[in-house]
């Protein structure tokens, strides 16, 4: 029997962990009442709800009073990012990043044609902005500072506390992206300086199509929707409240389990590394060496394009920053902002390892993609001869 094939996109979305679909079952079936409800179904939901909100908080250094559940991380980082804008007329400036998650990046798009100038951080080549440079940015016009924690595809940890400080000092209000960084490494909202704060569950072993967001208490947000009074009025509509028990589960495994499974990831990622560079000449590592997630690669196989080498590697289960349209494709407009060449990045393949990942699973991962790369890399040659 064929060996099942190795999961290295966990950036892309984890499986749900059996101990969050356990929690989950019973709001599945015996405890299916409405949180508001009055009669007895009605209280068991509303407390789920509470015990997983003190979870989402405790993990993240907050008060669960200023967690706010939502359908995931991109509508948390709409609410942060739409609703910072507007709190104060006088302040109409976004400053960002070039090297955004889109659910960032598009916000700011609408914004800006909304009347809401956008100031953008460059990363360096390490794919790390500069802190400093956001004073240079920052003045008494600027609303809100919005960062991602750590860069989705190449897995770069940001300055944000850095960063923080200077918007901070002036007047500006910070919003931090730790969907890709949650349960991987330490979020503390203090030690961010973040007063705002998405989270995406199905990146922690939680169900797709729920998340959270951290707003300081005292900021008053305007809802994006409108409705009933659910959420303390932040986001009306009835709870989802397996899925809100489940990502709190989730919350509570990521506490228990970090430092045992930072350092294991991590070692296994660089075991991973180290067996590429053994095996593919040439292979290029993105972004900063240590100041990254442990869990992510991004990698440049050169002379041949990621997607056709996934394609040829079924083996192995990733992705690649490739837009891909029919039979053409367009490199990551994240490698082409750390100035990496469009026929270079081309070539990128983002591996991302999870709680699960074994290293019997790197060990047949490795040699897969070697051999991959080794079957098209030649024909690259002989066409280009010919």
């Amino acid at each position: 029997m064929a060996a099942a094939p190795v999961y290295l996109d966990n950036n892309a979305t984890t499986p749900i962990d059996p101990a969050v679909l356990e929690a989950m079952l019973p709001y599945l079936t015996q405890h299916f009442g409405n949180p508001s409800s009055a009669h007895a179904l009605g209280p068991p939901a509303h407390d789920a709800i509470e015990r997983a909100r003190g979870e989402v908080a405790t993990l993240i250094g907050a008060s669960a009073d200023e967690i706010v559940f939502t359908s995931g991380g991109t509508e948390a980082s709409n609410m942060a990012i739409r609703g910072a804008a507007i709190l104060n007329p006088a302040r109409r400036v976004i400053v960002t990043t070039n090297i955004e998650h889109p659910a960032t990046d598009a916000c700011c798009a609408l914004l800006d044609r909304a009347g809401h100038p956008i100031r953008r951080l460059k990363a360096k080549a390490d794919g790390i902005v500069n802190a400093a440079d956001a004073e240079m940015l920052l003045g008494d016009d600027t609303a809100l500072v919005t960062v991602i924690h750590a860069q989705n595809e190449i897995g770069t940890l940001q300055p944000v506390a850095e960063i923080a400080n200077i918007a901070h000092a002036a007047g500006a209000l910070v919003h931090v992206d730790v969907a890709q960084s949650l349960g991987k490494v330490p979020v503390d909202v203090d030690a961010l300086g973040a007063d705002l704060l998405s989270i995406a569950a199905h990146k922690l072993y939680a169900p797709k199509g729920i998340g959270a967001l951290y707003c300081r208490r005292g900021i008053k947000l305007p809802p994006l929707l409108v409705g009933a009074g659910q959420e303390l009025g932040r986001r009306p509509g009835t709870e989802n409240v397996p899925y809100i028990v489940g990502v709190g589960e989730a919350c509570r495994l990521a506490r228990a389990a970090l430092a045992e499974s930072e350092p294991r990831i991590r070692a296994l990622r660089d075991r991973l590394l180290a067996r590429l560079e053994q095996g593919v000449p040439g292979l290029m590592l993105v972004g900063h060496p240590a100041e990254r997630l442990p869990n992510t690669l991004n990698l440049l196989f050169p002379e041949v394009s990621g997607r056709q080498l996934l394609a040829a590697c079924p083996g192995v289960l990733a992705s690649n920053g490739s837009a891909c349209h029919a039979d053409s494709e367009e490199p990551s407009a994240i490698l082409l902002a750390l100035g990496i060449p469009r026929e270079a990045a081309l070539g990128t393949v983002r591996l991302s390892l999870g709680r699960h990942t074994t290293s019997e699973e790197i060990d047949a991962a490795a040699p897969l993609l070697a051999a991959a790369w080794r079957n098209l890399y030649p024909a690259k040659l002989k066409r280009a001869a010919s």
